[in-house]
Parts: structure tokens; sequence; C-alpha cells
């Protein structure tokens, strides 16, 4: 059974102080009065346990750790009010975030895939079309490798990326994918049987709506089966394909102007 997980961090004014795994050093040294003793309790080494220290003094402005130099144990340490405070408010949080995720859990239909949606309404790009998909075959080569995305609506989309890449992504068939394009690379025609393109994207439709401009339009295009996209094109391709709001239409994409991405952390 698949569970939603998730992490805390304490942040303050753009200063990331660190999460559970600090917090819990912090915990160790009020409890050992020892740095290197709750480094090693905690799994941490004793380089990191004094750079996580430096670090966390450092960020709130003020000591969070007191430490004596000396001695045959190598000195003490001491945790301060704000320290303490500090942890009080983690852990308190830490329950409330427990509790979060555990209704996520019960009330989403599919959480999983929930969360997945509304990661990818948070994706900001300078690139207009952003389709997502599902990777439906991959075919490698020396240099590029060709892939195929299952679309919304039964269409399919073809884009080249390097081999490197798609190794890099994780590509492969049934990994969930998301495509970027630019809307100066869509090339709108009319439906014509006999038309006979290099361009591997022919995605049907209807123009939705056309914005006039002094030398581009943009237009708007509803993708068969729902999905939406916009095309950049002069004024002189918009008067002399006649194009207004139901026009049925042809998005065309070279395979080389699609960008994939993958939602992978």
């Amino acid at each position: 059974m698949l569970a939603i997980k998730g992490t805390l961090g304490l942040e303050s004014d753009g200063r990331n102080f660190g999460g559970r795994e600090r917090i819990a050093l912090l915990l160790k040294i009020g409890e050992l009065g020892s740095i290197s003793a709750a480094a090693r309790d905690v799994g941490m080494s004793y380089k990191g346990a004094w750079e996580a220290v430096d670090a966390m003094n450092n960020l709130a402005g003020e000591p969070l750790v007191l430490r004596a130099v000396g001695g045959r144990s190598g000195g003490s340490a001491t945790l301060t009010p704000r320290a303490q405070r500090l942890i009080d408010v983690f852990q308190r949080m830490e329950a409330i975030h427990k509790r979060f995720l555990k209704h996520l859990t019960a009330v989403a239909d599919d959480p999983l895939s929930d969360i997945d949606l509304v990661r990818r309404f948070t994706m900001k790009t300078s690139a207009r079309n952003q389709l997502a998909g599902t990777v439906s075959a991959v075919e490698t080569g020396a240099v590029n490798d060709v892939i195929q995305l299952d679309i919304q609506g039964g269409q399919r989309l073809v884009a080249t990326v390097t081999h490197e890449s798609a190794q890099s992504l994780g590509l492969a068939p049934g990994k969930n994918a998301f495509v970027l394009i630019k809307a100066s690379s869509v090339i709108i025609g009319l439906p014509d049987d006999s038309m006979r393109l290099s361009a591997r994207n022919q995605l049907k439709g209807k123009v939705s709506s056309v914005k006039r401009g002094t030398v581009n339009a943009e237009v708007g295009i509803e993708l068969d089966g729902g999905n939406a996209i916009v095309s950049i094109i002069t004024i002189a391709s918009l008067d002399s394909l006649a194009l207004r709001e139901g026009t049925s239409v042809v998005a065309i994409v070279k395979a080389s102007s699609i960008i994939v991405g993958t939602f992978d952390n």
C-alpha cells in the first residue's frame, strides 16, 4: 500500500535552519552535554556535527549551543533557552505535520495523484504550452532517443532528446512525464489529407481564441481530447489561413522543439 510521506524544515527570513536531523542533534546535545557524544548517537560524523552547530548558530543570529573547549573529554556543550524553544516548536510542528499527512491520506480519493497534480500547477516556466503525458515507447539511438508520449484524448507526441538526457530522466514506457513547447514553435495548418510534412507531431483541434496584435497573433487551439495549446503566428499567416474561433486546424510541432521533463526529485 502506498502512503504519503513528507519532511518538515524550519526557515526564517529565507534562512534554512534545517530539519529533523539538526533538531535531533540539538536534542541529543542537550541530553548528553557533548557534541561528539550527540553526533555518535544520531549517526553523524563529528566534523558534520560541528559544522551543523556552527551553521545553526550563524543562522539564528545568536548562539544555540554554548561550547566549553578543553579537558580529556573534549569539552562540554549546553543549549541556550533559544535552542530549547526551537526544539519545542519543531516537535509541535512535526506533530501537526503528521496529523496533516494522515488527514490528507483519509480525505483524498487518490492522494498521490492529487499531490502530483498540485505540483504540476505550481511549476513555473516561460514556455506557454505545458502538457502532461505518459511515455509509451522509447527508441534508443546512438546520439538521440525518440520518445513517444500519450497525452489526453488519445493523441500522441513524439520528442527527440539526447540518449544521456533520456537516461538521466529515467524515461521508459509507463513513466509519467511532461512536455514544454514554446508558442513560437507551434505551426498551424489546415486539415488536408494530401498534406505531407516531415514534422512528427500533427495534432488535430479547433481554434478556441484569437488575439490579434500589430505584427503577430496569439492563437489558442483546443486539441481533440481536451488539451489546449497556444501558437504565435504572423498577422499575414492569420489572414491567409482565415483563422477564427471554431476553425479546424492542425497544430504542427517538430520533435526537436519539444522539451521533456519529469517530476522526480
